[in-house]
């Protein structure tokens, strides 16, 4: 046997996701836990998020009247996941599993004291299928002061959103030319931002509310931490993980799990070689997880035997990186910027080739698909001065103004017709004006008739609903005209070891590595290779952190 440092009854990898939902799970059943973090800070690349839950049915949809059951749920995600020999990770028992313990997930942090809530209207990104919800199925924290933490405030990961407000309100900030709603959230937040400074509150939002909440939480329960600490080894005796070697210091240091490990320790997005094996055409510069998402401890499992599967599919988040970026931790992310009125993406050849309104993942498995026939990595977004005038281009508010060093190194184009335009992209101009002219006419009939662009509720969320006639359409005809590349970016891999419905790695033959739990986007997602809706890969971090640990309890 072999001798530990350290043993607790439970040990996870990773501080993302579901790491410290399963913690306070253990606490909570009087079990020690200790989380054990690569990089220097905690919350992992959950913390840099949205931080958003999709979460069927949930105690804040009853709350609001809204709509849901499991039945429900289950029947959507028949309709766009499905059963596919390609897919284990999205079994029908894992699907199922998924629907009836998320609720009981949130309920439990309800109960530990975790405040949560709804986005108000958030549509699921295919609300038009059996059983999808048009308000949505998004679960959030509420703002959190970070200042609650004391001295451990400077351990977690800050989010990519500087503000002191709710992503509900930040959701309709974009429309503050056009809406006195809006326009009062804005004043509302500059009264919080003030009352904040001084009162020596600081709000944050999204991811880091979300995880500055647990980890407050598990600190209050007395789980361990452990950072810039890097698991290099699972210990797997008698054929059962039971501990971890993680390097300390600069030293070894074993510790022993008791009731076994979790794995938390995300993808791959920050591994080329690993990106040009299973999502080539991909890059390491276009992603935006945290830094410590390199992979290996997917290798480590399949060192011990787990299967893997749905390794080419990535959480797409398309971006256009502007000059100064290309090494900035969190890039621009453009997910609306060809959804919104006055505005198509185009292949190099100058052709449409999709519905631009769909959800993230689906815009880059679309790009990566094409690319395999058509030059489409990168794309371009073509605008007109419409656009520019009444949306945001990189930053939030809109403004035809753009530095001149975009125009100068070539991110962002420009001209006063559609051909100069193309003879810019090196395209036919031909080509690109009978696109657009096709576009249009499709406008003049309110029906996008190649792509059904604005018949989804999401579509409409996506883009103008202050817009007239269709949300999501509106002319390209005012010059000058405006393109600027579009590349399929991520916010995480989606591939990862095969677990089943109890969140227990398995092996080729389906049998179980004893002792070995995965979650987030370590594993094969239960969602195959699609999006249910906002927070489909944090929500089943949570769900199957939590099933983790109230399995590993329940076998003790």
């Amino acid at each position: 046997m072999s001798t530990f440092d350290e043993t607790y009854d439970f040990v996870v990898v990773g501080s993302g996701g579901g790491s410290m939902c399963s913690a306070l799970v253990m606490r909570e059943n009087g079990k020690s836990v200790l989380i054990v973090e690569k990089t220097a800070l905690v919350g992992g690349t959950t913390a840099r998020s949205g931080g958003v839950m999709w979460i069927p049915d949930n105690r804040f949809m009853k709350r609001d009247g809204v709509p849901d059951s499991q039945d429900q749920a289950n029947t959507y995600l028949d309709a766009v996941v499905g059963d596919h020999n390609d897919t284990p990770g999205a079994s029908r028992a894992r699907r199922q599993t998924y629907v009836a313990e998320a609720t009981r997930m949130v309920d439990f942090l309800v109960d530990q004291g975790i405040r949560l809530n709804r986005v108000s209207y958030w549509p699921d990104y295919r609300d038009e299928a059996p059983g999808g919800s048009e308000k949505g199925r998004t679960v959030v924290a509420e703002l959190f002061d970070v200042n609650e933490l004391g001295d451990k405030k400077a351990m977690l990961r800050p989010n990519f959103i500087p503000m002191m407000s709710t992503l509900d309100e930040m959701l309709k900030l974009r429309f503050i030319k056009k809406s006195w709603e809006s326009r009062r959230i804005a004043v509302r937040f500059a009264l919080r931002t003030v009352v904040a400074k001084l009162t020596g509150k600081h709000f944050v939002t999204a991811g880091a509310a979300l995880q500055g909440r647990m980890f407050q939480a598990a600190l209050k329960a007395g789980v361990e931490f452990r950072t810039n600490a890097a698991v290099k080894e699972l210990v797997e005796e008698d054929g059962r993980v039971t501990g971890v070697v993680a390097m300390v210091d600069g030293q070894p240091r074993r510790f022993g799990a008791n009731l076994g490990v979790l794995v938390n320790a995300g993808g791959f997005a920050h591994n080329q070689k690993m990106r040009d094996l299973y999502i080539p055409n991909t890059s390491t510069k276009w992603t935006n997880t945290a830094e410590g998402d390199t992979g290996e401890m997917i290798l480590e499992m399949m060192r011990h035997g787990a299967a893997i599967a749905q390794m080419d599919e990535m959480v797409g988040n398309q971006m256009s990186i502007p000059p100064g970026m290309e090494d900035a931790a969190v890039k621009p992310v453009v997910q609306g910027v060809t959804a919104a009125p006055h505005a198509i993406l185009v292949d190099q050849s100058g052709l449409r080739y999709m519905n631009e309104s769909g959800s993230y993942m689906t815009y880059c498995q679309g790009m990566l698909a094409r690319h395999k026939t058509v030059p489409a990595v990168p794309s371009w977004a073509i605008m007109d001065s419409q656009y520019m005038k009444n949306y945001g281009f990189i930053s939030p508010l809109p403004s035809a103004k753009k530095p001149q060093e975009w125009y100068d190194k070539g991110f962002l184009r420009k001209a006063d017709t559609l051909e100069e335009l193309a003879a810019l992209l090196n395209m036919d101009p031909a080509t690109l004006r009978g696109t657009v002219d096709r576009f249009n006419g499709f406008v003049a009939k309110d029906c996008d008739e190649d792509f059904h662009r604005g018949e989804r509720a999401y579509d409409r969320w996506l883009g103008d609903k202050f817009h007239p006639k269709n949300a999501s359409l509106g002319s390209i005809a005012e010059g000058p005209f405006y393109a600027a590349q579009v590349v399929p970016g991520d916010v995480g891999t989606y591939g990862g070891v095969v677990t089943d419905e109890k969140a227990r790695v398995l092996r080729d033959d389906g049998s179980v590595i004893d002792g070995l739990y995965a979650t987030g986007i370590s594993t094969a997602s239960v969602f195959g290779r699609a999006y249910a809706g906002a927070g489909a890969s944090v929500g089943p971090s949570f769900v199957w952190g939590y099933v983790a640990a109230s399995n590993a309890v329940g076998v003790a």
